[in-house]
């Protein structure tokens, strides 16, 4: 039977994502580089271990609600990581490509509400899960869940306004992608970068304890649109804010030196098929990859 992810009275009950990214076994900033045309060096990508806090946002970090505990998913690194760098072309990826026929989601609106739907699935292919044992991966991440259907339904404001402060991430998913699969913050249990550490499949996504196949930064099988030009919107966060791929304004691709510290910024985009002055986030290859806090008010359970 799938985790149930539903909104009640405007409250997410999101048993889906309440732990964070975790399998049953087994600090300085970020690059400040002026935004360009060019993306970020995926062979040098700066490592997010330690760049968490519970004081308040922090551009490069991922501000929390309580301090992670317990082991990551991964059981051992590899050569990807290097000092305070990790490659992401010498990184294993789950074997496999499976597909999901039976994946749905749906997004309307209606007035000042957006309602999503689906189960969770991912319209894409999977690698294989559980991680087998003949794969390469396995020796650095054993991760033993299966990949399962999920009750989506969150209801969002369609009119998001910027909260008075920055709103901490409890763990877990924090927004849904055009995929109809969650995204969780970058964090694994340990308070590590999960992206860096625990092996994923070749579109960036695996599944948790519960079976939600989900991602930690920029899936590589959403289409984000073309390099010259503003990304495309690929997903919501659960504050009703709009995600939108790595470039902003004549395709420069974001930096976190271009955004706060929530992994975002205010201009002109498109939303709903209108060009509206709006708040929204980047997803990007830059620790935090998607949000460092929520700019809104998050419709969830769990912190203060």
């Amino acid at each position: 039977m799938g985790t149930r992810l539903l909104v009640s009275a405007g409250l997410v009950v999101l048993a889906l994502g309440q732990t964070a990214c975790a399998h049953d076994v087994g600090a300085s900033g970020g690059s400040t580089s002026s935004s360009s045309s060019k993306p970020l060096d995926v062979t040098r990508l700066s490592l997010g271990d330690g760049r968490i806090t519970t004081s308040g946002p922090r551009r490069s970090y991922v501000y929390v609600c309580q301090t992670p505990m317990g082991p990551g998913g991964a059981s051992a690194s590899g050569s990807w990581i290097d000092g305070s760098r990790w490659d992401l072309t010498k990184k294993p990826t789950v074997d496999g490509s499976v597909d999901w026929p039976d994946a749905t989601y749906r997004v309307t609106r209606s007035g000042s509400k957006r309602a999503i739907a689906g189960n969770g699935l991912p319209t894409h292919t999977t690698g294989v899960f559980p991680i087998q044992e003949s794969d390469d991966a396995y020796q650095f991440d054993r991760n033993p869940n299966s990949i399962s259907a999920q009750t989506v339904d969150v209801t969002l404001t369609a009119k998001p306004a910027k909260a008075s402060k920055p709103a901490c991430v409890t763990g877990g998913a924090i927004g849904i992608m055009d995929s109809g699969a969650v995204f969780f913050d970058a964090l694994d249990a340990g308070g590590n970068d999960a992206a860096a550490h625990e092996i994923q499949d070749a579109c960036g996504g695996h599944p948790q304890q519960q079976g939600s196949y989900h991602y930690h930064a920029l899936p590589s099988c959403i289409k984000t649109g073309s390099k010259s030009a503003h990304s495309k919107r690929i997903g919501w966060a659960f504050d009703g804010f709009p995600i939108y791929g790595p470039r902003g304004d004549a395709g420069k691709y974001m930096r976190n030196s271009d955004l706060d510290a929530c992994h975002g910024h205010t201009h002109t985009i498109k939303v709903d098929g209108t060009r509206v002055r709006m708040y929204h986030y980047h997803a990007t290859m830059e620790y935090p990859y998607t949000l460092g806090c929520f700019r809104g008010t998050p419709v969830r359970s769990g912190g203060p």
